[in-house]
């Protein structure tokens, strides 16, 4: 420990016990009715108390009312964990004592819109049969809380924290669902959007009436001489949106700082009194039963004069602080980062003292990019040198999601393999929306860019796999090896490590609703393409094995049953292996199962995979495939039928 480590150190400890008694004398009463959670409570204060101290020294130590708001979140976290329910507090101690409980092979995630999916959250806690009849360990609900009508970002424009949306249900609601849920094996997932409000939230309306207090909650200028001098090294995120991240409101006549849409206003969070209220937010949250939370926009949520305003350090210590104070009053409660940006921008947000899960953008881009290639080399490359994280964390593997896909995989990987990533991209956005000749896929684009042709694409897994033109233009054949490339990408999220979760609806293959373009709220707006309505009708289907909805249910619930068997798919790292056939994508996965292969084809075609790479990678013929229980009894080369995939694992 440096010397300057120390000195922080010590002054953590004299902050400590000066503002103790004060905290005591205030939770007296609760501390003599419940003298074992206090004490717990102050264990854990003392363990994690310095960590989070460092951190906001170094954010807020400049203030000179600095100590008065260490003491007052002091004063949030006790008053959370004395609301805390006697059931969360077991699952606190239950999870320090498994802090690996998530990187379990059973872990299998789903997520959905509630209204979209179950009309509300009466619907939501009808369909938990639907969920472990999936198998389902973790489920993810989109934005529920309170929004403004019309337009608001699928829920992400948040108005408040701690209401539920009236026609989904209520707070009370949402609580039974988070403890029944928990009874069934199901962690509940919520997002926490703390980068910004809507501009209809409290905080928001008491700016905009001229408080100057609140106005300190967001960032907000009279002219443009510091929106300008900010723009110059910021990238535009919706352009169609606003040019700039900049939004002018003439009833205050103020341009307030706006990443995203004009109507979600970035919070400030060079004001501790922000982190201090969203703390209380998360910290409240949790207190409902929430498991984990997804932390939107992590990338942005520090501002500094002369940078992008993207991934800066600073960014960086609010997520440690958040993570300190939950480990203080929330223990059970675990972060997942959402970073669409540069890879190893992406790998940095994962620490178990940051977020302990992380989307993993990187393998949904180049699932679809193998995909529309035929091609696994950039998929190989990438993950071989991209897919390890810090032990005591997991990726989040997925196909697709409510968002748009975008095209962030490493220039330089692209580049080492000789692929000029511009060009690629160009040609992935003209695949995806089918203006590619000889395309599959049935996309929209997502945001244009004209000045820097940037674009991102929309679709669900269905119509991006090509079964949409299959069935409308195409035959059988084409819609069975559509099919087979909806099972093929859910098959890689399923065996490569980390926990995978399922965009519901894919899994009965739910294709592209344009409906969306009559409704004025979403017109503008290409991701609605893939946010419908659940379809009874493709519900009523998934048992049916001669269905489309069936074929494709019944193939993924085989294979999350046989993720569940296998207990080498902890959410370890495999060890990639070359197949040497570019167009099948393979990984080892060892353990106590023995060597697994995993081997995924991820072309139209037949193709062929040399008896050696088994040798080498420590299996023996005869082989079995785990998937179809063929057993290969002769050493000869392996022959994969077109998007075919293979559990390979020496015969007992």
């Amino acid at each position: 420990m440096t010397n300057e480590n120390l000195d922080v150190m010590q002054a953590a400890q004299r902050t400590l016990d000066r503002l103790l008694p004060r905290l005591e004398a205030d939770f007296s009463s609760y501390a003599k009715d419940h003298p074992r959670d206090w004490k717990q409570f102050l264990t854990r204060l003392h363990k994690h108390f310095p960590r989070l101290f460092a951190i906001l020294l170094h954010l807020y130590g400049e203030q000179y009312d600095f100590f008065f708001h260490v003491e007052e979140l002091l004063g949030l976290m006790a008053g959370a964990w004395s609301t805390r329910s006697t059931d969360l507090k077991a699952l606190d101690v239950s999870r320090e004592q498994q802090p690996a409980w998530f990187q379990d092979h059973h872990m299998v995630g789903g997520v959905c819109y509630v209204d979209l999916f179950a009309g509300n959250l009466a619907g939501i806690q009808r369909k938990i049969p639907y969920f472990k009849e999936l198998g389902l360990t973790y489920l993810h609900l989109m934005p529920l809380f309170r929004s403004p009508e019309g337009e608001n970002d699928g829920g992400y424009a948040i108005s408040s924290y701690r209401e539920v949306d009236p026609p989904l249900g209520t707070m009370d609601e949402l609580r039974v669902l988070a403890d029944e849920l928990r009874t069934e094996g199901i962690s509940l997932v919520l997002d926490f959007v703390f980068n910004h409000t809507s501009n209809e939230h409290q905080w928001a309306l008491n700016a905009r009436a001229g408080d100057p207090d609140y106005q300190r909650y967001y960032r907000m200028f009279p002219d443009r001489t510091m929106p300008d001098a900010y723009e110059a090294h910021l990238r535009e995120i919706f352009p169609d949106e606003h040019p700039g991240a900049f939004t002018y409101f003439d009833d205050i006549e103020q341009w307030v700082w706006t990443t995203f849409h004009s109507n979600q206003w970035d919070l400030n969070y060079a004001n501790p009194e922000v982190f201090n209220q969203m703390a209380n937010e998360m910290l409240f949250l949790a207190n409902q039963g929430v498991e984990v939370l997804r932390l939107d926009a992590v990338a942005f949520i520090w501002k500094a004069l002369g940078t992008s305003c993207e991934n800066l350090p600073e960014a960086h210590m609010i997520i440690q602080a958040f993570n300190a104070i939950a480990r203080i009053a929330s223990p059970a409660l675990l972060f997942k980062s959402e970073a669409i940006v540069h890879p190893d921008e992406v790998a940095k947000y994962i620490l178990p003292d940051e977020c302990q899960l992380s989307y993993n953008p990187l393998l949904m881009a180049l699932l679809w990019n193998s995909l529309a290639t035929r091609d696994v080399q950039l998929l190989q490359y990438s993950m071989a040198n991209r897919f390890d994280i810090p032990e005591g964390c997991a990726w989040v593997n997925y196909v697709r999601c409510h968002d748009d896909i975008g095209w962030t995989f490493s220039d330089e990987d692209a580049g080492a393999l000789g692929i000029n990533a511009f060009d690629h991209r160009q040609f992935l956005n003209a695949f995806y929306t089918g203006t590619f000749e000889g395309s599959f896929a049935r996309g929209l684009p997502f945001q244009a860019n004209p000045k820097t042709r940037d674009a991102r694409i929309s679709g669900t897994c269905a119509s991006l796999a090509g079964l949409e033109k299959a069935l409308k233009e195409e035959t059988a054949a084409e819609v069975e090896i559509a099919i087979r490339r909806i099972l093929l990408v859910h098959n890689v999220i399923l065996s490569i490590g980390g926990i995978p979760l399922i965009y519901l609806g894919d899994e009965v293959g739910t294709l592209n609703d344009y409906t969306y373009r009559h409704d004025p709220a979403k017109a503008d707006d290409s991701r609605w393409v893939h946010r419908p309505p659940a379809e009874p009708l493709r519900y009523a289907q998934k048992e049916d094995q001669e269905a489309i909805p069936g074929k494709i249910f019944l193939g993924l619930k085989r294979l999350i049953h046989l993720r569940k068997s296998v207990a080498n798919l902890d959410c370890d790292t495999p060890e990639f292996v070359q197949t040497g056939n570019p167009h099948v994508f393979g990984y080892l996965h060892s353990g106590g199962d023995g060597e697994i292969l995993f081997l995924n084809n991820f072309s139209d075609q037949t193709q062929v995979v040399s008896k050696n790479l088994m040798r080498l990678c420590g299996l023996a013929f005869p082989l079995v495939d785990l998937v179809s229980e063929q057993v290969f009894e002769d050493e000869t080369d392996l022959t994969l039928s077109p998007c075919q995939y293979l559990w390979l694992q020496t015969s007992p």
